[in-house]
């Protein structure tokens, strides 16, 4: 397929504009410990910099519909650019740690106007037909974007200094900016929204706000043993409650739930809700597991993770290629897609403590074919029967939900991971005795090299034991990600039948039988 050149320059400004978003939503991550040195912070603090972000970013992925009804797309979309580059610069010149908080919640403001705008922009710039292809180009991002921010992240710490993660997106907010206003044009079918419903605004922000603090802090306080969480999900509940039912009751909804009445669309929206577990998920739990367990720097973590991300670059357009040519059921592929990443989990769960880098290769190699037989058939259905003004308020939905699902999966791996580290522990530890006779073996090998450094015998006996236990509880930690990948990976095959949901029942139109013959009613 020839495409003009406009087209390319569009595709190029939406894309790299919606990658930066998703890339600075994990390059932090690397950063922290040096920015906690240079601003003085706690961890605890620190902390709030990615909530921070979190949280305003899903805000505005959701009111993003609306936004661009509200003030054009195009504009829009540049607004938002610029925004997130400003305040991309201002996070980079911060003195201390809560002026870094506040420009990164501003910062989330503009990214969170990127995601989903980008993606109903491309969805306008291809036709029906090609709506595969299109969704294939914006996944590349989507896909990409978190696995190569820790990658990218851990070189400019290494190389330069944690500003520069922040400065790195100026050239290209500029150049955004630029051909968005010359390029970008509007949609043929002019959007309405009507006037703002500050009701329904307060509450979506209260809702989201609370539910992103409980996830985001959760784990680390214990969950419902702390007073202020336990009441931030009572308000969150309450919020949403209130924000559905005036969303559903009002002529001109700031956010369009109706559209869950589609079904195509509401399936494939609570799939891509699992894609955001998968996702994020396992994006958080490998570098993880290869950095405080095997002793990969971020470097090395995020070289480990780049054959899988080719991978689903790779996939994405030849899965967009396919589906245009209509020759099988885009739900086939999803459940293709979802019976390969039950093979890598699988794979990922019978490692060793032995493992080393060249043992992802193939596991990762098969996460990223699956992402890409996954998303683009699940997001092309969603999305294949909405029209016009539909498109904005669909995408910004399904992107929200997806973004949800990666906190809410995050939320429970990570407490998983404390929870069933301690099961390991436990009968782990009971095995090891004083009077076993490989314990003393090895608390003797460990005592008589610290005497060697030395250590006097009590300081060296007493080091000895904090080692093994350091050693017990890394082999508790490996057998628990071993767990979890294996429970990904049934939980991911078990959703196969799932697919039966988004068979056809009826066409909508002549028309659309002729342009997209596999296109859900």
């Amino acid at each position: 397929m020839k495409m003009s050149s406009d087209k390319i320059i569009i595709i190029f400004t939406v894309v790299s504009a919606a990658l930066l978003q998703l890339i600075d939503t994990s390059i932090v991550n690397v950063a922290l410990n040096d920015i906690m040195g240079n601003l003085g912070a706690s961890f605890e603090d620190a902390g709030w910099i990615i909530t921070g972000y979190a949280i305003s970013n899903v805000i505005m992925i959701t009111l993003s519909g609306w936004m661009s009804a509200r003030f054009g797309r195009k504009y829009y979309f540049a607004a938002s650019v610029i925004v997130f580059t400003v305040f991309s610069v201002l996070c980079g010149i911060s003195t201390n740690i809560w002026e870094l908080v506040v420009f990164r919640i501003l910062q989330g403001i503009g990214g969170g106007g990127l995601l989903s705008t980008a993606q109903a922009i491309l969805i306008e710039t291809f036709p029906k037909e090609e709506l595969g292809l299109a969704n294939a180009i914006y996944g590349m991002g989507v896909i990409i974007g978190p696995a190569i921010g820790p990658t990218l992240g851990g070189y400019i710490v290494d190389n330069a200094s944690w500003q520069w993660i922040f400065y790195i997106n100026i050239p290209f907010g500029i150049l955004a900016t630029i051909l968005t206003l010359v390029y970008v044009k509007e949609p043929k079918e002019k959007m309405h929204a009507g006037k703002m419903d500050w009701l329904a605004f307060v509450m979506l922000i209260v809702a989201i706000s609370t539910l992103q603090v409980v996830l985001e802090k959760g784990q680390s306080k214990d969950w419902f043993e702390t007073n202020y969480i336990t009441w931030f999900t009572v308000i969150a509940a309450l919020t949403s409650i209130i924000f559905v039912w005036r969303e559903l009751a009002v002529k001109d909804p700031i956010v369009n739930l109706r559209l869950f009445n589609n079904r195509s669309f509401t399936t494939g929206t609570l799939f891509n809700f699992v894609l955001g577990f998968g996702l994020y998920g396992t994006t958080l739990v490998i570098p993880i597991m290869c950095q405080s367990l095997l002793g990969f720097t971020a470097m090395q973590t995020g070289l480990l993770l780049l054959p899988g991300s080719l991978a689903t670059a790779f996939m994405m357009p030849v899965v967009g290629s396919l589906l245009k040519r209509n020759y099988i059921h885009p739900a086939i592929y999803a459940g293709l897609g979802l019976i390969l990443f039950f093979v890598f989990s699988y794979m990922m769960g019978q490692f060793t403590t032995q493992v080393g880098s060249g043992d992802f290769f193939v596991p990762l190699i098969i996460r990223g074919f699956a992402m890409g037989l996954i998303f683009i058939p699940l997001t092309t259905i969603s999305l294949v029967n909405l029209e016009g003004k539909e498109i904005p308020q669909g995408t910004a939905l399904s992107n929200m939900v997806r973004q949800l699902g990666g906190s809410i999966g995050i939320a429970l791996i990570t407490t998983f991971i404390s929870r069933q580290t301690v099961v390991h522990y436990t009968h782990l530890s009971a095995n090891l005795t004083l009077t076993d006779p490989l314990t003393q073996q090895r608390l003797s090998t460990l005592t008589n090299g610290l005497i060697s450094k030395g250590l006097d015998q009590t300081s060296a006996a007493q080091a000895a034991k904090g080692i093994l236990a350091r050693e017990v509880n890394g082999q508790a930690s490996f057998l628990t990600y071993k767990d979890l990948f294996i429970y990904l990976g049934y939980f991911f095959l078990v959703l196969v039948p799932g697919l039966i949901f988004f068979r056809n029942k009826k066409r909508a139109s002549h028309a659309q039988e002729e342009s997209i013959e596999w296109a859900l009613e």
